[in-house]
């Protein structure tokens, strides 16, 4: 394992971790047999049936995988 040579300062490794922030995912709202619905954009999304059973993943209009 790496090991550093000399010790960092508290005021350099709190400058570091700032950079990263934590960010909200964006939804995407699209109306689907009149009711409004929101999912994450490039993922598949699951198709239930009737009863309310998923049935299988779609992406892009096409049957990507079974649930």
């Amino acid at each position: 394992m790496a090991v550093p040579k000399r010790r960092k300062s508290r005021a350099n490794t709190h400058a570091r971790r700032s950079q990263w922030k934590a960010e909200a995912p964006q939804l995407v709202k699209t109306i689907e047999n009149g009711k409004v619905v929101y999912s994450l954009p490039h993922r598949a999304r699951v198709v239930e049936g009737s009863d309310g059973v998923p049935l299988y993943l779609e992406y892009k209009g096409r049957r990507v995988a079974d649930a």
